[in-house]
C-alpha cells in the first residue's frame, strides 16, 4: 500500500469514518470470539496475523530504503507507539471487554477525547477554537447522556482499572501517532507494520504465558482472519494515513462516533433497543463531532 500524497481534508474525514465503522463491527465479533478464546491471546492472534499480512507491502524497494535511512529517534517513537497503542491499549480493551459490559468499556474509552484535547495543546501545540471546545463538551455530554448512570459493582474494579490504563495509553498513543504521521517522514504502511508487530509480540507472548494455547474452532479462526485482514491491517493503515491531515483531537472525536455506530449495529444485529435518552445522547455526540471538524474546514476555505 503506497501513499504518495496526504489526503484532502474531506477524504481524510470520510476515510476515518470508514475506519471507525470497521472498528465498530469489531466489537460485536470480539464479543463472539471471547466466548472461546482468552482475551489477550485473542488480541495477540489478531494483531500478529495482521502484521504478517502487512509484511509483503512493507518490503517493497521504497520502504526498504526508508527503513535503512530511518533515524534512531524515529525508531524510538515507533517502538513506544507500538507498546502504547497496541500492546497496552488494545490488550487492555480486550481484557476489559472480557470482564466488563460493553457499555462500561465504551464509556471509559470515550474519556479519551478530553484527555487528547489537553495533551494535544501541551505536546503538539494544536490549539482548539471555542467552537471545537464546544464540540468536545457536546460530545462528552452525549456520551454521558447515552449511558446515563452507569454503575460499577465492586467485582468490576480491576476491570475498570485495566480499561482506564488502556484509555490513557490510547490517549498518549493518539498524540504520538499524530506527531509521527504529520511529519510525513514515514509511510503510513511502515508506521502500521512496525508498531503493530511490536504490539502483537507483546500481546501474543503475554497471552500464551498467562492463558496458554487455546483450542479454536473454524468459525473463530474466520473471525480472527477477518479482523486481522480488514479491521486491522487495512483499517489501521488507513487511520495512520488520515492522520497526515487530521489533528489528534479531530481524529479522536471521529473515533468517538463509534458510540453511535456500535449502538446502531447492536440494534440491527443483536436486537438491542434504543431509549429516548440514548437517541438524544447519540445526537449530542454527533453534533459535537461535527463542531470539532468545522473549524479547520472553515479556516482552510479562507486560506
Amino acid at each position: 500500500m503506497m501513499f504518495h500524497h496526504p489526503p484532502s481534508r474531506i477524504r481524510a474525514i470520510l476515510l476515518a469514518l470508514l475506519v471507525t465503522f470497521l472498528w465498530s463491527t469489531s466489537w460485536i465479533l470480539i464479543k463472539i470470539g471471547l466466548k472461546d478464546v482468552p482475551a489477550l491471546t485473542f488480541a495477540g492472534l489478531r494483531y500478529m496475523l495482521a502484521f504478517l499480512i502487512l509484511i509483503p507491502f512493507s518490503i517493497q524497494p521504497a520502504h526498504r530504503k526508508a527503513i535503512r535511512e530511518m533515524k534512531p529517534s524515529i525508531w524510538g517513537k515507533l517502538v513506544l507507539l507500538g507498546i502504547l497503542l497496541y500492546g497496552v491499549a488494545q490488550g487492555a480493551q480486550y481484557i476489559g471487554l472480557d470482564r466488563l459490559p460493553s457499555t462500561s468499556v465504551s464509556l471509559l474509552l470515550n474519556l479519551t477525547s478530553p484527555v487528547v484535547a489537553l495533551l494535544g495543546i501541551q505536546l503538539l501545540k494544536e490549539n482548539l477554537s471555542r467552537r471545537q471546545w464546544l464540540g468536545v463538551l457536546f460530545n462528552l455530554a452525549g456520551v454521558l447522556v447515552f449511558f446515563g448512570p452507569v454503575q460499577f459493582p465492586a467485582s468490576q474494579i480491576w476491570g475498570m482499572v485495566i480499561v482506564v490504563i488502556g484509555m490513557l495509553a490510547n490517549s498518549l498513543g493518539a498524540i504520538l501517532s499524530r506527531g509521527i504521521n504529520r511529519t510525513r517522514q514515514v509511510s503510513p504502511t511502515l508506521v502500521t507494520t512496525i508498531c503493530m508487530g511490536i504490539g502483537a509480540v507483546l500481546m501474543l507472548g503475554g497471552g500464551i504465558i498467562t492463558e496458554g494455547i487455546p483450542r479454536m474452532t473454524i468459525p473463530v479462526w474466520g473471525i480472527i482472519a477477518w479482523l486481522a485482514l480488514v479491521n486491522t491491517a487495512l483499517a489501521f493503515t488507513l487511520w495512520n494515513y488520515t492522520q497526515q491531515t487530521l489533528t489528534a483531537m479531530e481524529s479522536t472525536i471521529i473515533n468517538s462516533t463509534m458510540l453511535i455506530q456500535i449502538a446502531i449495529l447492536s440494534w440491527i444485529f443483536l436486537q438491542e433497543s434504543l431509549s429516548g435518552m440514548e437517541i438524544l445522547g447519540m445526537i449530542l455526540a454527533a453534533a459535537g463531532a461535527v463542531l470539532v471538524q468545522l473549524r479547520n474546514h472553515a479556516s482552510n476555505n479562507q486560506a
